[in-house]
């Protein structure tokens, strides 16, 4: 196992700065935005110097994040989504990024033709080498729950021997606020399983009504962290593990400090688990 920072967990932190203390803090990876590499070139910064900065702490991008606006458009603005879609495809491949993460609509409600964009993306992905990650969101009206998303994965036409094989990610928070449940995790084939954020939940609102922003350090909250980890123990998983937070009261800290905590959780709850990580 290897385990990651997500760059939102600190995210007012400058993009360089937030690589550093990945690399100091002891990670083995950072995920990045799409759109803080944007506003960085925007400001007069160049590609090559998030990638020596990433060379220099010895860090993976294990996911880059993220393809929007691409699932409830259509006509013209829908080939001008997939052309954006394929420049992030191609940055991430620049970076050496494994996936990409595509995030469904926010408003539009039901997923019968996710499909059908999702099997595009699979495509722009082959053709760069990036794997195209189908995500759900709890609280978006479209896709927000794990069975339904593996009806999209199911229906996307993908080569199983190529990098185009439909795949999600887990989010631990996701799962909690839309109550996937535990024997849901343990009918997912494995190989459909291509990344699991981690992040907990706190008490006093209720699964359902929670939002990003709700989103508590791991071992602060209520959700049973250990039980969804053995479940993917068991499973075999041996991938990446990310700290993903939206959460003001860590962004105002120091974000070594909050870093360091994270890591330092993640690893507990792996150490109980029986996760071997890497150090």
């Amino acid at each position: 196992m290897r385990l990651s920072l997500n760059a939102s967990t600190i995210k007012p932190t400058p993009l360089l700065e937030k690589i550093r203390v990945a690399g100091e803090a002891g990670y083995s990876g950072i995920e990045l935005w799409a759109v803080e590499i944007y506003e960085y070139i925007g400001r007069g910064g160049e590609v090559r110097d998030v990638e020596k900065a990433l060379a220099d702490h010895g860090l993976d991008i294990p996911a880059f994040i993220a393809v929007r606006g691409w699932g409830d458009v259509s006509g013209l603005d829908y080939k001008v989504a997939m052309e954006e879609a394929r420049r992030r495809f191609e940055l991430a491949a620049r970076f050496g990024a494994p996936l990409l993460i595509c995030t469904p609509p926010v408003a539009q409600t039901g997923f019968n033709h996710l499909h059908e964009g999702y099997s595009e993306l699979l495509q722009i992905g082959s053709e760069t080498g990036v794997q195209a990650v189908m995500e759900y969101i709890s609280f978006f009206k479209s896709l927000n729950n794990l069975p339904d998303v593996l009806t999209v994965l199911d229906r996307s036409h993908a080569d199983d021997a190529t990098w185009g094989r439909p795949v999600t990610i887990l989010d631990a928070f996701h799962n909690w606020n839309n109550k996937t449940t535990l024997d849901d995790i343990r009918d997912i084939p494995l190989e459909r399983i291509s990344h699991y954020h981690i992040n907990d939940a706190p008490a006093g609102i209720p699964s359902g009504e929670q939002n990003d922003s709700h989103r508590v350090m791991v071992g602060d909250g209520i959700i049973d962290l250990k039980a969804e980890l053995t479940v993917l123990k068991d499973k075999g998983y041996d991938k990446w593990i990310s700290l993903e937070l939206f959460n003001a009261e860590w962004w105002s800290k120091d974000p070594l400090e909050t870093a360091k905590v994270g890591l330092e959780r993640m690893r507990a709850i792996c150490d109980e688990v029986g996760f071997e990580v890497e150090r």
